[in-house]
């Protein structure tokens, strides 16, 4: 299984991804509020103004969204995620990624790669 999380900077599209999520199997995921870095610098510290000018695309805020999927189902969740916001490649749409997960607990069985005993 993969922890996959997209830092989405079109909040707009929040709702329109989570749909997709779910047509592609996606049980449940997190979805926090974050902001990024340039804005903590360019609002908090004065010699950073200018860097949030420098950053194409730059949003006030985010959404990040954080969901356990299987393995084989990675790429395809990449493609309806990019179905429904434009290509990440695009500076400003967002960030995904995905990284292995060897232990988890507390989520249902069909994710797990082997059965655990109860």
């Amino acid at each position: 299984m993969k922890l996959l999380v997209l830092v989405l900077n079109k909040e707009e599209f929040t709702e329109q991804v989570l749909e997709r999520l779910v047509e592609l199997g996606v049980a449940g995921a997190t979805i926090i509020d974050t902001i990024g870095m340039g804005r903590v610098l360019s609002q908090e510290i004065p010699i950073f103004a200018g860097f949030v000018d420098m950053m194409a695309g730059a949003r006030p805020s985010n959404k990040t969204i954080f969901t356990l999927v299987p393995d084989d189902s990675a790429d395809d969740i990449r493609e309806g995620v990019e179905d429904v916001i434009g290509s990440l490649d695009k500076p400003g749409t967002g960030i995904l990624f995905t990284v292995p997960v060897d232990y988890c607990r507390g989520m249902a069985r069909d994710l797990r790669e082997t059965p655990q005993e109860e």
